[in-house]
């Protein structure tokens, strides 16, 4: 179960962090987060802490 979480919030956090970086630089646009350099900047950060996550929920070992 503590797998299926951390892959899940992994994924979710890394798609998150590219629609964040996506607005920062402008090309989604209809958002406040539009244009703005701070998102530009987290929005990499927050995918790469969502794929390490995603990451440490695939090593683990797989339940008995």
């Amino acid at each position: 179960m503590k797998r299926v979480v951390l892959v899940g919030t992994g994924f979710a956090l890394a798609l998150a962090g590219t629609v964040f970086t996506l607005q920062g630089v402008g090309v989604l646009g209809g958002s406040v987060m539009s244009g703005i350099t701070f998102w530009a900047v987290a929005g990499p950060v927050i995918a790469l802490a969502g794929l390490v996550l995603a990451a440490l929920g695939l090593r683990g070992r797989p339940a008995a």
